[in-house]
């Protein structure tokens, strides 16, 4: 290789690092947004076919998750028309060293645009949880969150069931797997799987919201779709996987679909970052699910 050819590959590849980084750092974390469509059929699905729309993992912050941004998915998400709009908790972002964070209430007041005919819910995630030191402090709750969301007329489901008479199901509502730091690396979770399921009282299906995927291998085939999100799709995803996903199943749970047995369950990539402010191959997204037999 000559000299000439070593300084323009050398700069080729400065130019693509550039690129890459920017895209990654910038352009899909910060600009881009998407509504990704799954549709599933379920023979046991005895109500009418059902279009939930999924917010997962806004981690707003500036300046890549503003108050702006978030009228933008209100917006986007008010013309998907959807049944339900399903919030599925981390609302405030945690790469605090790289972001200012924006506060629960302003948040709250701009997600009470969202609106669907058989109404929006929510639960909360870990960093809901680690973010409230009160609540930290008390091992539970209250939690500052599930109250913002609450006053702004979003109820949230922290290990509840609830019958929608409309659609005919039962919305269950996880609390979080990860709640409580103990130190040195451990997590108490809060979650009540069973206690939840035995709220349920009559064979209408089942949609299970839970901020964490990995509780899926301990959900009963009773429960007909489970939702779930905290992954991010693992926010760099290459070919269809992912080098580093915060779920001890790895890209068995990163994003999308799965069916396990007889339930199935979609993963949101969301729509924020956690750690660093980054995605690649994940776009930000509005995960619409649509549910028949």
């Amino acid at each position: 290789m000559t000299r000439r050819g070593f300084i323009k590959g050398l700069l080729a590849v400065t130019l693509a690092g550039l690129v890459v980084s920017l895209h990654g750092f910038f352009i899909e974390p910060a600009m881009r947004l998407r509504v990704r469509k799954w549709k599933l059929k379920r023979a046991d699905w005895t109500a009418p076919p059902l279009r939930i729309a999924v917010i997962a993992d806004l981690h707003a912050g500036e300046p890549f998750v503003t108050l702006k941004r978030i009228r933008q998915v209100v917006r986007r998400k008010n013309a998907l028309d959807a049944d339900l709009v399903l919030l599925l908790g981390d609302f405030t972002a945690s790469h605090r060293m790289v972001s200012k964070p924006v506060a629960m209430a302003d948040i709250t007041s701009v997600l009470a645009g969202l609106t669907a005919r058989h109404g929006v819910f929510a639960v909360l995630g870990n960093h809901d949880w680690w973010d409230d030191t009160a609540a930290q402090g008390r091992g539970g709750g209250p939690n500052l969150y599930a109250d913002a969301l609450a006053a702004n007329g979003i109820p949230v489901l922290s290990n509840s069931a609830q019958k929608l008479d409309d659609p005919g199901i039962w919305l269950a509502g996880l609390e979080d797997q990860l709640a409580i730091v103990e130190g040195n690396g451990r997590y108490r979770g809060l979650d009540d799987l069973s206690g939840t399921l035995r709220q349920i009282t009559d064979d209408a299906p089942v949609v299970l919201m839970a901020h964490e995927p990995d509780i899926f291998p301990q959900v009963p085939d009773r429960v007909a779709l489970t939702l779930s999100g905290h992954t991010h799709g693992g926010q760099i995803r290459l070919f269809g996987w992912s080098p580093v996903v915060p779920s001890r199943f790895g890209n068995r749970y990163a994003y999308g679909p799965v069916r396990e047995g007889g339930k199935d369950m979609v993963i949101s990539g969301g729509i924020g970052c956690s750690i660093l402010p980054v995605r690649f191959g994940v776009t930000p997204e509005i995960t619409l699910v649509e549910i028949s037999a």
